[in-house]
């Protein structure tokens, strides 16, 4: 049995088999008889909002045959006080798959260590694989190769979408720079721990990351979780929004990218997001097909 807690539990011999999927997924999306859920339940245990991660996920499970059942944490056991163990041991009894977003990174290792049935991360404040899994079939799609690709992220560099990336982009052989202030380093345990044929740098300088990237991302920079930051957060990383003077700097084929919900005119003017270079939305689209091919992985249909 196979979980999706971070990149990390996917050999790096499987992630073509999972972009391939996904690819085929998306081109066949009304005419592929591809069912591996047939008759089989997945529960979604949501601790945070979201739209995509909810939707797309709600949608891939019934596309692919199954039935999606929508758990809000506040209103199971599990938000009074039952354990992540004892959750996933009676879930495991009732369910055949479990897709979690919740806050602790802790719980969700605790919730697969217990059960029976496959475990995906869908967010928590450490990691977001799902994400980062979309984010490098979207430059496969646009790019064609994934080896001497550069990306810049921008922004909250020791963010889920940071640490994410780390260990996506160093498996699939990218140059990622993630350029943010001192105190929003990336985190050295994630650096040390992405392997693969990519590079990572850091780079407080945002003109200097930038020059020469393929691909600009930045996220919000306010996650769910450190609204009481707000303010101070939004003074330190003003010096790192994505705009057209910024944008500038990049390759003259550089392409936007953003994991959404964007908060236009902070990290990203509206400008540069609604701009013909930006590839958001079909990277927000893109979360569909990569999620069913992750479910077909986990459910051996691959």
């Amino acid at each position: 049995m196979k979980h999706l807690l971070t990149v990390e539990d996917i050999p790096l011999s499987d992630f073509e088999s999972i972009f391939n999927m996904a690819a085929y997924l998306k081109a066949n999306r009304r005419t592929a008889d591809i069912k591996p859920l047939k008759d089989k339940t997945i529960a979604m245990i949501f601790a945070k909002s979201s739209t995509r991660t909810r939707v797309s996920f709600e949608v891939g499970i019934h596309e692919l045959g199954g039935y999606p059942m929508y758990l809000e944490e506040k209103q199971m056991q599990v938000g009074r006080g039952e354990t992540p163990a004892d959750t996933a041991k009676v879930l495991s009894r009732y369910l055949d798959g479990i897709v979690i977003r919740t806050f602790l990174h802790s719980d969700v290792v605790e919730l697969a260590r217990n059960a029976s049935v496959p475990v995906i991360n869908a967010l928590t404040n450490d990691f977001h694989p799902c994400q980062a899994l979309t984010d490098i079939f979207t430059i496969l799609e646009f790019s064609k190769k994934l080896q001497g690709v550069k990306m810049v992220f921008l922004g909250d560099g020791c963010s889920n979408m940071a640490n994410s990336l780390m260990l996506t982009c160093k498996a699939c052989g990218l140059e990622l720079v993630i350029s943010s202030p001192r105190g929003f380093e990336p985190r050295q345990d994630v650096m040390d721990r992405a392997k693969g044929p990519g590079t990572i740098t850091w780079e407080p300088d945002p003109l200097k990351a930038t020059r020469g990237a393929d691909y600009i991302y930045t996220d919000v920079w306010v996650s769910m979780g450190f609204e009481e930051e707000s303010a101070e957060r939004l003074e330190i990383l003003a010096p790192y929004q994505v705009n057209s003077a910024l944008v500038k700097l990049a390759s003259p084929d550089v392409k936007i990218m953003h994991c959404l919900p964007a908060h236009r005119e902070e990290e990203i003017t509206s400008d540069v997001l609604d701009s013909p270079v930006s590839i958001v939305f079909e990277q927000a689209e893109n979360r569909l097909h990569v999620q069913k091919a992750i479910l077909c992985y986990l459910f051996g249909a691959m």
